[in-house]
């Protein structure tokens, strides 16, 4: 696993910052869900974004999605509407504010609507990566034992090389969290932002 990665065959990859998740006017931040170590990760993102780009590199957002059926009612997993009672219509829609990234973030350079966990189930991602000769994945963002790890652990099938944001993801619990770093250790380099930024600037000189 190497401590350092090319920016310009990598890519930011952030799961799930949007505005339904992190805003208060959000589905979550009416329904008065959230966590403070989530709320952080754009501001905290936002400058390895910038350093990305200044090398080279691409940023890409995967977004849940939640796909407006007859009547504008979401087709949702039974398992989520169970665990988050209160998504209804609206929640999620493409083109609608709470889909959209969140402000701090935008606008991505290219953008993924994502159905499941993983931002590689069933979308474009692979064809994006594939088309920009990019092997390698910066990735953060929520949650980290399920968007974040269900995608380490696609992108690791996939031959394609991933760097964890490990201050630049976050779950709902800390523990969680922490637990779910330990258990990806094995599948690609962990990092915080500061020493992706780092690696990024490197490069730029």
């Amino acid at each position: 696993m190497a401590e350092t990665f090319d920016p310009r065959r990598t890519a930011l990859l952030t799961i799930d910052l949007q505005n339904d998740f992190l805003h208060p006017e959000g589905a979550y931040g009416r329904a008065g869900q959230g966590a403070e170590s989530i709320k952080a990760l754009p501001e905290r993102i936002a400058p390895l974004r910038d350093a990305m780009r200044a090398a080279g590199g691409t940023y890409i957002s995967a977004q849940f999605t939640l796909v407006p059926g007859p009547g504008g009612e979401p087709l949702i997993a039974p398992h989520l509407k169970k665990l988050r009672p209160f998504l209804g219509k609206g929640d999620f829609a493409p083109g609608a504010f709470g889909h959209d990234l969140v402000e701090t973030l935008a606008p991505a350079d290219y953008t993924v609507e994502k159905v499941a966990y993983s931002a590689f189930y069933q979308t474009r991602l692979e064809f994006i990566l594939r088309k920009l000769g990019i092997d390698t994945l910066v990735i953060g963002g929520i949650v980290t034992n399920g968007g974040v790890a269900s995608t380490v652990r696609d992108a690791h099938l996939r031959d394609i090389d991933t760097v964890l944001l490990s201050d630049g993801s976050a779950a709902f619990k800390p523990e969680v969290h922490e637990a779910t770093l330990t258990s990806l250790g094995s599948l690609g380099t962990q990092m915080t932002c500061a020493e992706a930024i780092a690696v990024a600037e490197e490069a730029a000189r």
